[in-house]
């Protein structure tokens, strides 16, 4: 989501704001903006579009001063316009402000504030935070913020500036996402680590309502009661070039080429000898034994990923499982109890719909392990036990090497429940880890051969609508395979699973639909071939994905992409490279922004 960066040091503020910016483009946004304190007055330059767009304003007159915020916008109230960018000053010009999250009381606050004859001039919700603190502050920017906070309703992350404070600025903090970066004679606030690892690897992690003072030799964190905190130093240890592009064109490319590497860092530490050991996941045999179900929350690929999980659990563990999609869970009052285990998935840890079921799911008294890729991260802090995934920095907004560790992570659970349960023998148990450890060696042969699916992108990227079908892990790899397409390549795409067709879903295949096809189940192999005889009896264009020694699919099939032999209850993880692969060249071919889609966002921090 929106993207925040703050300075105070000795080095001029601007040119450090803009290229911690940069490192923040993978969120998505739609305006940017930088507001810098100097000779007791704020100078606010901000825009509508890209970050080349405000690069350019401040290049041409680039304000003065060693205290600056800037922000980068994914509109929630009021459109993408220069007006409705951040930072957002109070009336008097004395408070500058961005903000990341929603503000769900601002109409209450914003009828106070009018009364008390403030003007409002965008249609923001933040914008009622700079005049709130305005309207607070009587010499101490620390107190108004804090009490502001204890006023506002919502999500936040916040960077205030104040024309009378000279030496210091303040930050805050509930559901979204904000660290502090510790440097010497400068101190940062940031989104995310990558947009301030060039400078210091050396932050704190704010939890929820606190406050921050930072000048430029100091860092003091209170909670919202204004009494100190005290913080411990988180240091990262992953290199810079992790967050570049390595010579690669794009994010994406680089992120699917890490999967191996990846898959094998998330895997292999956790097989010790013979067996999974699991770090930080302190479920008993007897509390396995007792669990009623399993529910696996999620969004987006994550939810993806839970889809792969409920049918490798409910096979090997035979515990219960339920998907849910995050956003929903809370709201519908799930039955979840105290004999449950809630599953939690998110790349960032920040995720706000997840993190709100997560809480939903404790307050039920159930468990909740969370599958995370940040270290520290808001869910993997507030979870009873923790998978970290070690995917490193994911920066492409459309997901890909995180996803592969989520469902290896997932493996890696569904085979030590089933075991230590008695459900799967050793001998399988030892021949499942074996092919998963194989894994990483199988995508890379599948990147090399990454060649016939850009021919086959080449000459289908007009299409308008595609489907994708599929049977069993399949059905569950087309659901991915679908969103992936989507979000880069802006083509209309459904999946489908493939006894689904006949129940209406074939109506809409005619003369030329490309549909697209993984077959990498071994017992469902002769049911989808059917499923693709159906198709193209109407006319579809197929491009399938399975495994070498599936020969007869190339009978079938118009363009065949395959894939190593391995076990179809892994397959998941070795096939949906392929599908992302389709997904980055269809977008390639017409012309699309691969990095950064429209209208999607990295780390979704509001509801």
């Amino acid at each position: 989501m929106c993207g925040i960066v703050g300075y105070i040091g000795n080095k001029t503020a601007v040119p450090i704001l803009v290229n911690s910016l940069k490192k923040l483009e993978y969120r998505g946004y739609d305006s940017a903006g930088v507001a810098v304190l100097n000779d007791k007055s704020i100078n606010v330059v901000k825009c509508k579009g890209r970050l080349s767009i405000l690069e350019e304003k401040v290049a041409a007159d680039t304000p003065q001063g060693t205290i600056g915020i800037g922000h980068t916008r994914w509109a929630t109230h009021g459109e993408p316009s220069d007006l409705n960018s951040h930072p957002h000053l109070s009336n008097s010009g004395s408070i500058a402000v961005v903000h990341n999250g929603i503000i769900e009381n601002y109409m209450e606050l914003k009828e106070f504030l009018e009364s008390e004859g403030y003007v409002f001039l965008s249609e923001t919700d933040t914008e009622v935070v700079a005049h709130l603190i305005d309207y607070l502050y009587k010499g101490d920017l620390v107190k108004a913020v804090t009490e502001a906070i204890n006023k506002i309703e919502g999500s936040y992350a916040l960077g205030v500036i104040c024309k009378d404070c000279s030496d210091k600025f303040v930050a805050a903090r509930k559901d979204s996402p904000l660290v502090v970066g510790l440097g010497k004679d400068e101190n940062f606030i940031a989104s995310d680590i990558p947009a301030i690892l060039e400078y210091t690897r050396d932050i704190y992690i704010l939890e929820d309502r606190e406050v921050v003072l930072l000048t430029q030799n100091d860092v003091k964190v209170f909670n919202n009661y204004g009494i100190p905190v005290k913080k411990e130093v988180f240091k990262v240890n992953w290199d810079v070039a992790a967050a570049e592009k390595a010579g690669y064109e794009h994010f994406m490319m680089k992120e699917m080429c890490e999967e191996p590497k990846v898959i094998k860092d998330t895997v292999n530490p956790r097989i010790k000898g013979e067996s999974i050991v699991l770090d930080n996941i302190n479920i008993s045999r007897e509390e396995l034994m007792n669990l009623n179900k399993i529910y696996i929350v999620a969004c987006g690929t994550a939810y993806h990923a839970g889809v792969v999980g409920k049918y490798i659990i409910e096979k090997l563990a035979k515990i219960p499982v339920e998907v849910d999609v995050a956003s929903e869970f809370r709201y519908r009052d799930p039955l979840v109890t105290d004999r449950d285990l809630v599953i939690i998935i998110s790349q960032s840890g920040e995720t706000l719909d997840t993190l709100f079921a997560l809480r939903e799911s404790k307050k039920k008294g159930a468990r909740v392990l969370s599958i995370v890729n940040v270290v520290g991260s808001s869910i993997a802090r507030e979870s009873d036990d923790v998978l970290y995934t070690w995917a490193g920095p994911e920066i492409a907004v459309a997901s890909t090497k995180a996803y592969n560790t989520q469902l290896s992570a997932l493996y890696l659970i569904a085979l030590d429940f089933a075991y230590r349960l008695g459900r799967i023998e050793k001998d399988f148990y030892i021949s499942v880890i074996e092919e998963l450890k194989s894994i990483p060696q199988k995508i890379e042969a599948v990147l090399g051969n990454k060649e016939v699916i850009q021919k086959f992108a080449s000459q289908h990227y007009n299409a308008k609508s595609i489907f994708f079908i599929g049977r069993g892990l399949d059905y569950a790899l087309s659901l991915e395979g679908s969103l992936k397409l989507k979000e880069i390549s802006y083509i209309h795409s459904e999946a489908y699973a493939g006894g689904e067709l006949k129940h209406g879903t074939i109506a809409l295949i005619e003369e030329g639909t490309l549909v697209v096809c993984p077959i990498t189940q071994d017992n469902l192999v002769e049911k989808t071939i059917s499923n693709i005889k159906e198709v193209k009896a109407r006319g579809a264009i197929v491009l399938a994905i399975t495994k070498e020694s599936n020969k007869q699919v190339g009978k079938v099939a118009d363009v065949v992409v395959t894939v190593p032999d391995v076990d179809s209850l892994i397959a998941p993880i070795v096939a949906v490279t392929p599908l992302q692969l389709f997904a980055y060249y269809m977008a390639l071919q017409k012309g699309c922004d691969v990095d950064k889609p429209r209208n999607l966002a990295k780390s979704v921090t509001v509801e």
